[in-house]
């Protein structure tokens, strides 16, 4: 089911600096909602792969601001 409605995680509360997510024609699209107009579009699989690995802490070493 597709749904153009932008959505955003509880946990961002009412910040607007957070990553919002919607599905559009069968594809997940993401961006940062205090810079809309750069879309990134990926299939449900590689959505979901990446979400695994950000649990996983695959990124956390993105993160530290001494490398």
């Amino acid at each position: 089911m597709d749904s153009s409605v932008w959505q955003k995680a509880s946990y961002s509360g009412s910040s607007n600096a957070c990553v919002e997510v919607r599905t559009v024609d069968g594809l997940v699209e993401i961006r940062e909602s205090d810079d809309g107009e750069i879309i990134v579009r990926t299939t449900p699989l590689k959505f979901a792969k990446f979400l695994q690995g950000v649990k996983a802490g695959e990124f956390d070493h993105l993160t530290d601001p001494t490398t």
